[in-house]
């Protein structure tokens, strides 16, 4: 992929696969065999999607640094590092569609999870909109916590644990509808220790809720290294609360869809909830105005190690190096000519997010001048009958 060095991480700007991480990535597809199954089962298209998926979220979080540097905004809140831990788990999930209106999944992000809403149909530049606080964004300029019901997306909030909450909840509704239907929520190392994410996930197994947490365990809470504020390992968590549960690498987009997909199948046949932990790294501050602290905060091998482990940049070489042909679909010899091929198809997907997110970020510029109206300001404060009845909420299960 193409390289910013205004806006990427160091460890980014001249990124090179290292050949024994490279074979690492590889043989964590090979680990499980369950896992190993799914991955093999994905055809081009769906392999190509989430290499557009991650594109996708880097470049939205690059256009939103951009903005920083412009003075557009004055700061913005980035998973630039974390994507695969967004990304492949979405891609695992029952998506809006024309045809699935009222049956998809939910899920619950993080404000730096920002890809969920992207690969969940909400467009960028609505996304974009948010951090504007434009009259036309989704919400309506009020928070630049973005979320949209009818694509399956609800919206995270500053509190982060408390989205456990609330996420247990649609899937209380969905497990009493008998719908088939699966809520899944990310929450950080720190907001582990809220509790609400340990009353919530008490409540979730004893009702056996058809909901998958996933631990993003990003070595820090706000500025507080995990080692400051953990003890115990998170791979032993579920059976703390009789649940099942994985760890995954979330730097590895494929290893992240293929644990998702597993416990989303699983709370689909009556087996939730899941507890699942992606182990991952995010590649700068807790927002754009901290990364020198990030930088001070954590020893530089910190960095030096996850900068060699760029969740696009494997994959792209995993996908290029690999022995499915991406043009047809067939399993193939490497040969030179198919690896120019993949690579062809994979520069083509990303000219194509490129101008996607170009496009975007004009529009949600063009926007800056439709802003809230005084009167419209209590407008979707209290619940009136314009909401109670609305589409949105009837899409969830609610009365």
């Amino acid at each position: 992929m193409i390289r910013y060095p205004a806006f990427d991480p160091p460890e980014y700007v001249n990124w090179q696969a290292d050949r024994q991480i490279l074979d690492e990535y590889a043989n964590t597809i090979e680990a499980y065999a369950l896992r190993r199954d799914l991955v093999r089962a994905l055809r081009p298209a769906q392999l190509i999607a989430m290499y557009e998926g991650l594109i996708r979220n880097r470049l939205h979080d690059i256009a939103l640094k951009r903005w920083v540097k412009q003075g557009v905004i004055s700061k913005a809140w980035l998973g630039i590092g974390e994507e695969a831990a967004t990304i492949g788990v979405v891609h695992a999930l029952q998506r809006p569609t024309k045809d699935n209106e009222g049956s998809t999944d939910f899920v619950a992000p993080m404000i730096r999870n920002a890809g969920a809403c992207h690969e969940m149909g909400m467009k960028v530049a609505d996304m974009l909109r948010g951090y504007l606080g434009t009259a036309d964004s989704p919400t309506r300029g009020r928070d630049l916590h973005i979320g949209d019901f009818p694509h399956g997306v609800l919206a995270p909030v500053s509190p982060v644990g408390d989205i456990m909450a609330v996420t247990a909840g649609v899937a209380l509704s969905f497990k009493q509808r008998r719908q088939p239907r699966v809520a899944l929520t990310w929450i950080g190392d720190g907001s582990t220790k809220s509790g609400v994410f340990h009353e919530t996930m008490n409540f979730a197994a004893v009702q056996n809720l058809p909901m998958v947490v996933i631990i993003q365990n990003n070595q820090v809470a706000l500025g507080t290294r995990l080692d400051q504020h953990h003890r115990s390992n998170f791979a032993d968590w579920p059976q703390a609360y009789g649940v099942k549960g994985a760890v995954f690498d979330g730097n590895h987009v494929l290893d992240a869809y293929a644990a998702a997909k597993l416990a989303v199948d699983g709370c689909r046949n009556g087996e939730g909830p899941f507890l699942l932990i992606a182990e991952t790294f995010r590649m700068g501050g807790h927002a754009t105005h901290d990364e020198r602290e990030a930088r001070e905060t954590f020893d530089a091998k910190l960095f030096a190690h996850y900068g060699k482990r760029d969740p696009i940049g494997m994959f792209e070489n995993y996908l290029i190096e690999g022995t499915l042909d991406l043009s047809n679909g067939r399993r193939m010899r490497r040969t030179t000519s198919m690896q120019e091929r993949n690579a062809e198809c994979l520069r083509q997907a990303e000219e194509r997010v490129t101008a996607e997110v170009e496009q975007a970020s004009a529009e949600a510029l063009q926007s800056r001048a439709k802003l809230l109206s005084p009167p419209s300001a209590g407008t979707g404060v209290y619940a009136n009958e314009e909401i109670v009845t609305s589409r949105k909420l009837i899409a969830v299960g609610a009365d």
